[in-house]
């Protein structure tokens, strides 16, 4: 059954989509941008500094939805200008290790707002959450045979 995901550190939509949502054992995150979550501003700089701030919102998303960055399976990037790929790219890698997730950037155009960056991604229900969950249940069912 899907589930959307709200929480007030990430951007709130500004059209008729959630910020995430959950299917299953994955996450699908819409994209995000360099909004500042707790003035609803867009803070535009250069590639570097909306990336960070799009990382930033994304985290704060996938925590909400029980998840991190290390259960991100695919991205995609939109750049509204692909000459700006190696300064997004010198960000993106700090926000993840190898294995790194699958990617996609392509160069978008006009994106919302005049922003330089925009990336949506699937993850993957957090590990942790997912284990402490299988914990429960099989502490429920060894009381259930006592």
């Amino acid at each position: 059954m899907r589930k959307a995901i709200v929480t007030e550190k990430g951007p709130k939509p500004i059209g008729p989509y959630s910020q995430a949502v959950v299917e299953g054992d994955f996450i699908f995150l819409a994209g995000q941008g360099c909004t500042n979550p707790s003035t609803g501003e867009l803070e535009l700089g250069d590639a570097r500094s909306e990336t960070k701030r799009t990382f930033e919102n994304i985290e704060a998303i996938l925590q909400a939805a029980g998840s991190s960055l290390e259960d991100v399976m695919k991205c995609n990037v939109y750049l509204r200008d692909i000459n700006d790929f190696a300064a997004m790219n010198e960000v993106y890698e700090t926000f993840f290790s190898a294995p790194f997730p699958a990617r996609t950037t392509i160069q978008a155009g006009a994106l919302p707002g005049g922003i330089a960056v925009e990336i949506e991604c699937i993850a993957k229900k957090g590990r942790k959450k997912a284990q402490k969950k299988a914990r429960k249940k099989a502490q429920k069912k060894a009381q259930k045979a006592r």
